[in-house]
């Protein structure tokens, strides 16, 4: 599984921990599909960016929640070039107590982290299995591991996926393809703003929030040879706030 001219789709790639994954894979020399849904602007300026660093980066505006809108952008492509790793990253939050939670609220988030691992993964993992050889990194969250009062919806999209990439890793193994997922923490991006971060800060036993590069440096190293021995697994970049 060489470098040359490898490719890797990054979903949810225009900012936050997605943006630093993109960024992150291109300095190890991989090629961006790089998928958002409507920031164009900060799509564009993660683009210059990988282009800067001589990589190339296509740029894919479409909703992973919408399996038509998956199968228009990335049919086409497919027919001629193969990303052999895919970063699910797309992810949004609709936090609420579950007894004034709204119907939208929740299908929303379950669709778009849930169903989007499903719509994206699966026409990749259908050419990863006739090459015998893939890597796929589901950025997950330490909420579908422990749960979060206020997020029962994100809890359950986010436990079901890490559930999903455990079955997957056992369909795919034989084929040499490995499916793994990381669970970041309070990590240093929008979806932490307004929180109440002095006292949430006090259940980490490291006392601070992570960093997208913390974040971006884990899914690089699993993509890479030095984890050809790791499947199924959960990664935990959370701090310590869960053992």
């Amino acid at each position: 599984m060489g470098n040359d001219q490898r490719i890797v789709l990054v979903t949810g790639a225009s900012r936050g921990i997605g943006a630093a994954i993109a960024r992150e894979l291109a300095v190890g020399g991989y090629d961006i599909w790089l998928n958002y849904r409507s920031a164009d602007a900060a799509a564009e300026g993660v683009a210059a960016d990988i282009q800067a660093l001589g990589r190339c980066c296509r740029l894919l505006k479409f909703d992973v929640a919408d399996p038509a809108a998956v199968n228009e952008a990335l049919e086409p492509l497919l027919v001629d070039e193969t990303p052999f790793d895919l970063v699910h990253n797309a992810g949004i939050t609709r936090d609420g107590l579950m007894a004034m939670m709204s119907d939208d609220d929740w299908q929303r988030v379950l669709a778009v982290h849930l169903n989007g691992f499903f719509h994206v993964t699966r026409p990749l993992v259908r050419a990863m299995l006739s090459a015998r050889r893939g890597r796929i990194v589901a950025v997950a969250s330490v909420s579908g591991e422990t749960g979060q009062a206020g997020q029962t919806n994100y809890a359950a999209a986010k436990g079901g996926m890490i559930a999903a990439v455990k079955s997957l890793a056992r369909e795919v193994a034989k084929r040499n393809i490995l499916v793994n997922a990381v669970t970041p923490g309070m990590i240093d991006t929008e979806m932490i703003q307004g929180l109440p971060l002095d006292e949430m800060l006090k259940l980490v036993p490291l006392g601070r929030v992570g960093t997208p590069c913390e974040v971006s440096g884990v899914v690089r190293f699993l993509l890479s040879e030095a984890a050809g021995y790791i499947t199924g697994q959960v990664i935990g970049i959370n701090g310590g706030l869960h053992m």
